[in-house]
């Protein structure tokens, strides 16, 4: 058995980290496996688990890590894409006659499979033959803006399921694909939940790569309503947003927030959980499935997030705290209940570790995702 693998960006998230962890599953059952990406960060993790094979970059975003991309450039890489559709297509379809499952990463990914199995778009059968594989979407994505739309509609109609990672985003994708389903994001469970910290300055936290629509400067601003609170934003800017790291750095001199808020790069979350009151997941756009929620749950950290996607869904029956997007005022009387109300705080903090392990521990979802991948 064979499966193939295509991601349309060449660098690491969340839906990357799902995509490797289902390429060493697959290993194990006995499969092989092909990823077929741009070269750079996923091409080098994955290379220990599957075979890799190149194909241009399906975002319309900078492909250089650590690079900002001028005005010009973008519009350039725009204007291209549709060209990198049609030879990534191309690449797909060769690479895929012999696969028995086509896994797609990436919603920019699909324009690609509507070129490599276009036929499949007008005749109305997905079936699965020795020459047709089946084609699957792992929607990572909650689908709300017109690029993703454009993309989900001119190749939705060629695959044969989607395997949505919360309720909300399947709902998103129901008009774009005959058969959906839902498999929700696990990750690894810690033995033990954190200590909570005591008799100290509260802190809250943000966990996610710099880029505008995951919100850090939401939680900046929550940040002046929110008086004796420090706030660590955790993670680098993500390739293309550049600049909104350096509006997020200006916007903290501009308050006089500098002694509370602190810019801690890339590190690993078991060195910030510990001493977090609470992390924030003050996305702008819904998230499909957060992982930086989930793993914040597993770790006993009580989570305030944004009211849609997949936060929406994982923090349901008050698992967490919701506040609507962009919302700044309300994401700060969230921050001041949590730092001041204990008992509350440790509520949040038992019920969000038990649904992380009864429903998100990632042997038992990856093993279910994988069951949606690979059953005929």
């Amino acid at each position: 058995m064979r499966i193939l693998a295509v991601n349309a960006g060449a660098h690491m998230s969340g839906a990357e980290s799902v995509l490797l962890d289902l390429l060493a599953h697959a290993g194990k059952e006995g499969w092989d496996r092909e990823l077929l990406c741009p070269y750079g960060p996923l091409a080098e993790k994955g290379s220990a688990l599957a075979r890799h094979v190149e194909i241009p970059a399906m975002t319309p975003g900078s492909t250089r890590p650590g690079a900002a991309e001028s005005r010009i450039g973008r519009i350039v890489r725009l204007a291209t894409l549709p060209l990198r559709w049609l030879q990534s297509g191309a690449r797909i379809r060769r690479e895929a006659r012999d696969a028995d499952v086509v896994l797609v990463n990436s919603t920019m990914a699909l324009p690609a499979i509507g070129v490599a199995f276009a036929e499949r778009l007008y005749s109305g059968s997905t079936r699965r033959s020795r020459r047709r594989p089946r084609i699957v979407w792992l929607v990572h994505d909650t689908i709300t803006h017109r690029k993703q739309q454009i993309a989900a509609r001119l190749g939705g109609r060629a695959l044969t399921l989607a395997i949505a990672v919360s309720s909300t985003t399947a709902r998103s994708v129901e008009s774009y694909v005959h058969d959906v389903v839902v498999r929700p994001n696990g990750v690894s469970i810690p033995p033990q939940p954190v200590t909570p910290p005591q008799n100290r300055t509260p802190v809250v936290g943000v966990l996610a790569v710099l880029t505008s629509w995951k919100g850090q400067h939401v939680a900046i601003d929550a940040l002046t309503k929110a008086p004796g609170v420090t706030l660590e934003i955790a993670g680098s800017a993500f390739p293309g947003s550049e600049d909104y790291e350096q509006f997020l750095r200006t916007k903290v001199t501009e308050l006089g927030l500098t002694d509370r808020v602190r810019f801690l790069g890339h590190v690993d979350k078991s060195s910030v959980f510990t001493r977090w009151d609470a992390m924030l997941s003050p996305s702008t756009s819904p998230e499909a499935g957060p992982l930086g929620v989930l793993e914040a749950m597993a770790s006993g950290v009580p989570v305030i997030a944004t009211n849609h996607g997949g936060s929406a869904d994982y923090l349901r029956d008050g698992r967490g705290l919701l506040v609507a997007p962009g919302d700044s005022s309300a994401l700060a009387h969230g921050i001041r209940h949590l730092t001041s109300d204990r008992e509350k705080n440790e509520s949040l903090r038992r019920v969000g570790r038990e649904a992380a392990v009864n429903e998100h521990d990632l042997t038992s979802t990856i093993a279910s995702m994988w069951q949606g991948i690979s059953r005929d």
